[in-house]
C-alpha cells in the first residue's frame, strides 16, 4: 500500500468539541495530515484559540460556534460550512463527557438523580447522533465521507460510578455500528463510520478524579493503572495514528468497527 493512502490533503473535516484535550489534539493530527479542519462547540473563544492554533502552524482551520445538542444550531453550522469550503469529508464527534452530578462515587446509585442521568446519555449519545445527522446527509448526498464516534471503555467494562456515562457510550457503539451498515447499504462503499474507544486519559473532566492536588494518584487511578497492562495512562497524541488511520483510505474497507486504545485495558483479566 502507498504511503499517501494516509494523506488527507484537501480534505475538510469538522470535530466537535475540538478544544478539549482529546478533541484538539484530533484537530491538530488531522489538520497536520492535510485536512482543512473546522471546530465545532458552543465556546466561541476556546473555539477560535484552536483554530488559531492550527492556522499559527500553518495549516487551515475556522470554527462553526453550535451546540452539539441543538439540531438548528448544528444545521446551521453546517450550511455555515458548506458555504465556506463547499463539502464535508470527515466528522469526529469528539464533544461529551461525563457529569459530576450524575456520577454515583461514594453513595448509592438509587440517589442519582433522573435529570443528571438523562444530562449525560443526552451529552454523549444525543451529541453524536445529532451532528452525525446533519453532516452524514451530506455525506450521503455525495456517497463519499468518514465519521468517526468516540466511544469508551465504559462501554464494554462495568466501571463504577458512572452508571449514565456506560450507557450512553454503548449507545454510541450501537450507533456506530447500525449507521455503518445502514449507510453502505444505502449509499455505496465510500461512506464509512467506525468508533475509537480510548483507554484513561488525563482531561479537564476527569482530572480531578485520577489525580489529587499534589498529582499523585487517586485510589482510582491506582485501580485503573492495576488493570491496564501497560501501566500508565495515554496520551491524547496516541490517539492520533488510529483516527488517521480510520479516516484515510488505507482503512477503505473498515467500517462499523469501535477500536480500543487503551494501553490494554479491555482484554485484561486481572490475573
Amino acid at each position: 500500500m502507498s504511503s499517501n493512502a494516509f494523506d488527507l490533503t484537501g480534505r475538510i473535516a469538522v470535530v466537535t468539541g475540538g478544544y478539549g484535550v482529546l478533541g484538539s489534539s484530533m484537530a491538530m493530527a488531522l489538520a497536520a495530515a492535510g485536512a482543512r479542519v473546522a471546530i465545532l462547540g458552543r465556546r466561541a473563544e476556546a473555539a477560535e484559540a484552536r483554530a488559531h492554533e492550527i492556522r499559527r502552524q500553518g495549516h487551515e482551520a475556522c470554527t462553526l460556534i453550535a451546540d452539539v445538542l441543538d439540531e438548528r444550531q448544528v444545521a446551521e453550522a453546517r450550511d455555515t460550512l458548506l458555504a465556506q469550503w463547499d463539502r464535508v469529508d470527515i466528522l469526529v464527534n469528539a464533544a461529551g463527557g461525563n457529569v459530576s452530578r450524575a456520577r454515583s462515587d461514594g453513595r448509592s446509585v438509587f440517589e442519582v438523580p433522573l435529570d443528571a442521568f438523562e444530562e449525560v446519555l443526552r451529552l454523549n449519545l444525543h451529541g453524536t447522533v445529532i451532528p452525525s445527522m446533519a453532516f452524514g446527509e451530506v455525506m450521503a448526498r455525495t456517497g463519499r465521507g468518514c465519521i468517526v464516534n468516540i466511544s469508551s471503555m465504559a462501554s464494554i467494562r462495568a466501571l463504577s460510578g458512572v452508571l449514565g456515562y456506560s450507557i450512553a457510550k454503548a449507545g454510541i457503539d450501537t450507533f456506530t455500528r447500525w449507521m455503518a451498515v445502514d449507510l453502505a447499504r444505502r449509499h455505496g462503499d465510500g461512506i464509512r463510520v467506525n468508533a475509537i474507544a480510548p483507554g484513561f486519559f488525563i482531561s479537564e473532566q476527569n482530572r480531578s478524579v485520577l489525580l489529587k492536588p499534589d498529582g499523585t494518584h487517586t485510589d482510582r487511578a491506582r485501580a485503573i493503572l492495576s488493570q491496564t497492562p501497560m501501566g500508565r495512562f495515554g496520551t491524547a497524541e496516541e490517539l492520533a495514528g488510529s483516527l488517521l488511520w480510520l479516516c484515510s483510505d488505507a482503512a477503505s474497507f473498515v467500517t462499523g468497527v469501535v477500536l480500543p486504545v487503551d494501553g490494554g485495558f479491555s482484554i485484561a483479566s486481572g490475573v
